[in-house]
């Protein structure tokens, strides 16, 4: 796991590192496990666009994960670290004793060759899926589940990692990345240890061309437009939009709320992941 610099042979190339996929054990995806994606270019069943800047893109195979990690009472054995076009983490393959082949999150330091399990009663130790009623308090933890059975949907991307707080009768404390504390049904089950793939983040793109390669297409500024196209657009000279950040609906781009006040997640939030006055983690 690390970061790869080239010789500035190019504008692009002084710029831009890639990752050295030290971890990667196999090239070519599990054949039975992958399916087509379709592309969208971010339009609509109408042709419309609802998603700007995006589309072309290398073709790539969706791997299907097991985010559920359900089946329990049998070992399996890591056949390999893979790359995922999907994802920002690797994923590991994994070979069921009864011959049963899957793909899930690889947590950091998972070597091929290893055994792992599933369910209420397995040893706590990295790769293991188990209930959070199971785990010890303090544990890193990944790959958390919201409703019982539902599959991991909290703490998926490279090098994140929660901890399991406290428990208190039915329910379990977690804390996530962002800092944000939040209670989970103790039922739920998450995968133990820290995702791998650190060095994601340290990545620079480097140039345009390798962002269209991502199915990214270039970001438009709004002052920069008419304004006809954007509230933001127009204006004498160079001017600074007029008004807070926005999309061209809008929707305001910072400070706004995102989260749909008709669902009730918010009682299970302990503390924000900011203090809304200062912008800061709240301790």
């Amino acid at each position: 796991m690390g970061i790869r610099v080239y010789k500035p042979t190019s504008p692009g190339r002084r710029n831009a590192s890639v990752n050295d996929y030290a971890e990667i054990t196999r090239s070519r995806p599990e054949k039975s496990l992958v399916k087509r994606i379709k592309k969208s270019g971010g339009r609509n069943h109408s042709g419309k666009t609802t998603v700007r800047f995006r589309g072309g893109g290398a073709r790539r195979l969706y791997r299907i994960i097991d985010f559920k990690r359900n089946k329990d009472g049998i070992s399996a054995t890591v056949e390999a670290i893979e790359y995922d076009p999907n994802r920002t983490c690797h994923i590991a393959l994994l070979r069921y004793s009864d011959g049963e082949k899957r793909y899930i999150l690889a947590p950091l330091g998972l070597k091929v060759g290893e055994v792992i399990e599933s369910g209420p009663n397995v040893e706590p130790k990295t790769g293991n899926t188990l209930p959070l009623s199971s785990i010890p308090v303090g544990l890193e933890i990944h790959n958390i589940e919201m409703n019982v059975g539902q599959g991991g949907k909290m703490v998926r991307t490279a090098g994140a990692v929660a901890r399991l707080a406290a428990r208190e009768g039915k329910m379990a404390q977690i804390i996530l990345p962002s800092g944000e504390m939040r209670m989970v049904q103790a039922a739920c089950r998450a995968t133990i240890g820290q995702l791998g793939n650190m060095d994601h983040q340290h990545v620079k793109i480097g140039k345009a061309g390798r962002k269209r390669h991502m199915g990214r297409k270039p970001h438009v500024r709004g002052k920069a437009m008419n304004p006809v196209a954007h509230p933001m657009g127009g204006g004498e000279g160079r001017s600074n939009g007029g008004r807070h950040p926005c999309s061209p609906t809008g929707i305001p781009a910072k400070g706004g709320k995102t989260r749909n006040p008709r669902k009730t997640s918010g009682k299970w939030i302990i503390r924000r992941r900011k203090n809304k006055r200062y912008g800061q983690l709240v301790l």
